[in-house]
């Protein structure tokens, strides 16, 4: 055991903050820290670091255990540029190499026993300086910075002249190379990008010592703990295993807490129904039964009313009309600003009822697509269509379509006068407003307040095309986890951009992977990508250079050709899972009494069904020469 946390309590002055916080931490291993916002969970960090004393409680740790603590937003104040700053870390071990180099230069000179005394302390000194792995100091720097997604030419900035974030991937960089016996992140992600995300989660999993993290990222919390410390209520509860464990038996458990509740209350009700039965017979018999079953009753240990849990309310979206089946369709689309380049032949379509994630490098272009899409912005070649019936509605990041003017319920129903005030607000509910926030202004909000104005507005608009830039960014835990079922829900076609990984893998059928010269094309979740990533990283690899018959060696362009292979091989899977469609609807036809009874007509569609199960066997022998 490294940390024990018993019966933790701490208020300022009448607010209760936490009532009653206990649970274990072995050595190296790694926890999540959940909670609404403002559930206590940074105080509870504070209190792990000593910056906070508890009001009452134990923590028990080891006198000598070393704790890192990342706070949200990092001060760093210093003259150092950034490898500097990191470097410093290792300041004692470097001080030790300075000295052992020093003595290495004055031994030649020394005889008798000062060369002995010297030889003695040299020894010492390296065996102590190779013990702490002194000689991969600045390997270690190096790799910590470039996995936090700062470039060459950015390592000798100084330290006073970055931004907020850039200074808290800094601080993190520190408190990673330190490796203290306790890490303390909170919201650690905030400040990267996917790559350096995906790097830190590789570094925390192969960290020997023990993490608590306080994060939003779900996906990063699935990929990096297996415990979770849940505040709900100012009291704590332990779930072993990782967010999506949680998540699961979270909703379980609130289920068989209401459930318990809700019997209780029966049971209560009834035995109060038969105390005042009995009562009224008035006789001495009933009435000392009637005592004895109140005292009993005023004994019950009550189960406290679950009503202050998050509310799983479901948001039903709706299209008003259905679209067609082909939604839209991008062919070959250019754009350049000046004589700048800033994406080519980008091409994808989608059917109805298609969910598509666009992922890519910042500043790749992918809102500029969406722009596009919707009309906003001009394309310099080739041709964007949208389907017959189709009503796109398009959520972004700058709040266009909000009126500053007007309050959040006035606004929402001015736009949509046929959804009564009811329904607006159990969606706005959905998005954290409330009560009477619904009557603010809209002016007055803060930016993350009105993102979440506007996708209520998007998520009330009846739409059969949404598109989405990214959705998630603002949300609580419970708000993305409503705006997830929701979307899973929904029979219209959704395309959306996004960084939140654990979103995509749970709503995604199709994920579009954007750069410069075009769109890759993978149809599965999150999850499904990553596979096919790491097959096609794995297969580049194996590819081997074969020297020509001149005097040189050839390098062939694996990018170029690995790129190929992937589209090949992602249009096959297409064009089979388009074959399987057209057999679902050949077998539902195949089944009908109509069919049943033309022998004609089932002759034609049993030969049309053998057709295409002939032309998936083809496929299927083509897919399988490009994978293998």
């Amino acid at each position: 055991m490294l940390l024990s946390c018993k019966s933790l309590q701490k208020s300022y002055g009448i607010d209760t903050i936490l009532a009653d916080v206990s649970f274990i931490l072995n050595r190296g291993e790694k926890a999540a820290l959940v909670g609404v916002n403002g559930a206590g969970k940074t105080t509870l960090l504070k209190m792990l670091t000593g910056d906070l004393q508890q009001d009452s409680g134990i923590i028990t740790k080891p006198k000598q255990m070393a704790i890192g603590y990342l706070p949200q937003i990092a001060e760093l104040d210093s003259q150092n540029n950034i490898y500097e700053e990191l470097i410093h870390v290792f300041h004692e071990l470097l001080t030790l190499e300075k000295n052992i180099r020093e003595l290495e230069r004055g031994m030649p000179q020394l005889k008798g026993e000062h060369l002995k005394k010297a030889l003695d302390d040299y020894d010492k000194m390296t065996q102590q300086f190779e013990s702490q792995d002194g000689y991969a100091c600045e390997s270690r720097v190096r790799g910590v910075i470039k996995g936090l997604g700062f470039t060459e030419s950015e390592w000798k900035q100084p330290i006073w002249q970055l931004s907020g974030g850039q200074k808290t991937r800094v601080a993190l960089g520190k408190l990673l190379l330190t490796e203290p016996d306790l890490l303390l992140l909170d919201e650690p992600t905030n400040s990267l990008d996917m790559e350096s995300i995906v790097w830190l989660e590789e570094y925390l999993r192969g960290y020997k010592e023990a993490v608590i993290i306080v994060s939003h990222d779900r996906y990063f919390m699935d990929r990096t703990v297996s415990k979770v410390i849940e505040i709900e209520n100012k009291k704590s509860k332990v779930y072993s295993g990782n967010y999506s464990f949680y998540a699961r038996h979270k909703t379980e458990d609130r289920e068989t807490a209401v459930k318990r509740y809700l019997d209780q209350q029966k049971e209560i009700r009834r035995q109060e129904a038969v105390i005042i039965r009995l009562k009224s017979f008035n006789r001495e018999k009933s009435i000392k039964q009637a005592e004895s079953k109140e005292k009993r009753l005023d004994m019950l240990e009550r189960i406290e009313r679950p009503e202050s849990l998050p509310d799983k309310m479901r948001i039903s979206i709706t299209p008003r009309i259905q679209s067609g089946k082909d939604v839209l369709e991008v062919r070959d689309v250019s754009k350049h600003f000046s004589s700048d380049l800033l994406f080519e032949n980008i091409s994808f379509s989608l059917e109805r009822g298609e969910k598509a994630a666009l992922i890519g490098a910042n500043g790749i272009g992918k809102t500029t697509l969406f722009k596009m899409i919707m009309s906003e912005i001009d394309f310099d070649s080739g041709y964007i269509n949208k389907g017959v019936n189709v009503k796109a509605s398009y959520y972004n990041q700058e709040h266009e379509g909000l009126d500053c003017s007007k309050s959040i319920l006035d606004d929402i129903s001015d736009a949509y006068p046929r959804i009564t005030s009811n329904d607006i607000r159990n969606v706005l509910a959905a998005f954290v407003f409330t009560g009477d926030d619904v009557f603010k202004k809209i002016g007055v909000l803060s930016g993350g307040e009105k993102s979440r104005v506007a996708l209520a507005k998007i998520i009330l608009s009846e739409a059969n095309l949404l598109i989405l830039d990214e959705p998630t960014n603002h949300l609580d835990m419970a708000s993305k986890e409503i705006l997830e079922s929701s979307l899973k829900g929904y029979s219209g076609t959704l395309l959306y951009i996004s960084h939140d990984r654990y979103f995509i893998n749970n709503t995604a059928t199709k994920v579009l992977e954007m750069d410069k010269s075009g769109v890759n094309i993978f149809l599965g979740n999150y999850d499904y990508y990553l596979e096919k990533k790491r097959q096609a990283q794995r297969a580049a690899e194996s590819i081997e250079v074969s020297p020509s018959k001149g005097d040189r060696t050839k390098k062939k362009n694996v990018g170029s050709i690995e790129r190929k292979r992937v589209n090949a091989l992602n249009k096959i899977e297409a064009e089979i899972e388009r074959l399987e469609k057209l057999l679902e609807e050949l077998d539902e036809k195949l089944s009908t009494e109509e069919v049943g009874c033309d022998a004609v007509l089932a002759a034609q569609y049993y030969n049309e069904k053998t057709e295409i199960e002939l032309q998936q066997i083809e496929l299927y022998e083509k897919w399988d020469e490009l994978f293998s």
